[in-house]
């Protein structure tokens, strides 16, 4: 190996899960790599654009489970580069969305490493368009904030309640990652600034054949997910929007909401 030579590092968004929704610029780094540093989040079939040349490194990091330190995975891909690898840092989702793309990228520049990101498609938009309804509508949501339920440890985390009456008065959808450990008080916090029929929809596995969804409201929010079991990874969509997935009028028609199969 040249250790005379920098190579370079790319962060890349490997999509939501179904490997059909790589754009072609990651379908290149993805072949371009010598090391891929791959999340627990990204499907298998994503490394089929691989070089079988390359090497693979497994380092998940999910919450409530062993995690490969984050300072480690610093310092692989720093010394990568340094040996002169092309290094592909293999996300699920976006890289810039609760990927921790930002911290790599301050690491990586400032050990003087060149630094690409290549977006992919988050959980967010799949699971909705999944549903067939949007994030935005012109009548139901000016705008859309993606925000974390799993708080950093020792911070306080999002003021639900707050959060809930400026998406009401400002007309915007929330979109809530890691949200499932901690439902209930999300649930809550969001009953304070939102009322109880708010529309819900909840999706596990966004775009794998394996997902699943329920439509809700945020009143009966707890109970469904605990009722049709939904686990993580889901998002969990809140607004008006939620009225344009296809299946809402019939979980209107029903007494109470029903999971829907993909």
């Amino acid at each position: 190996m040249n250790t005379h030579k920098q190579g370079r590092c790319t962060l890349v968004g490997a999509g939501p899960g179904d490997p059909e929704l790589l754009t072609l610029k990651a379908v290149r780094a993805i072949a371009s790599a010598t090391l891929l540093l791959v999340d627990d989040l990204v499907n298998e079939a994503v490394l089929a654009h691989a070089s079988p040349a390359a090497r693979i490194v497994h380092v998940g990091k999910r919450g409530g489970c062993k995690s490969t330190p984050q300072a480690f995975i610093d310092k692989m891909m720093i010394q990568a580069v340094q040996d002169g690898e092309q290094v592909v840092r293999l996300k699920g989702g976006d890289p810039f969305i609760f990927g921790r793309g930002g911290e790599e990228v301050e690491h990586l520049r400032q050990a003087g490493v060149d630094v690409e990101v290549v977006n992919g498609i988050t959980s967010g938009l799949a699971g909705m368009s999944s549903l067939g309804a949007p994030l935005t509508h012109r009548e139901h949501a000016h705008g859309v904030v993606f925000v974390t339920g799993h708080a950093k440890p020792g911070d306080s985390g999002t003021d639900w309640a707050q959060l809930a009456t400026t998406a009401r008065q400002a007309k915007l959808t929330l979109v809530i990652y890691m949200g499932v450990s901690s439902l209930d008080h999300i649930s809550q916090g969001l009953l304070q600034g939102l009322p109880a029929h708010t529309p819900v929809a909840v999706v596990q596995h966004a775009s794998l054949p394996k997902q699943r969804e329920a439509l809700t409201t945020l009143g009966e929010l707890v109970n469904t997910v605990q009722r049709d079991q939904l686990q993580s990874p889901s998002i969990i969509v809140v607004g008006d929007v939620v009225q344009g997935a296809r299946a809402w009028n019939t979980h209107l028609s029903r007494p109470e909401p029903r999971s829907l199969q993909a």
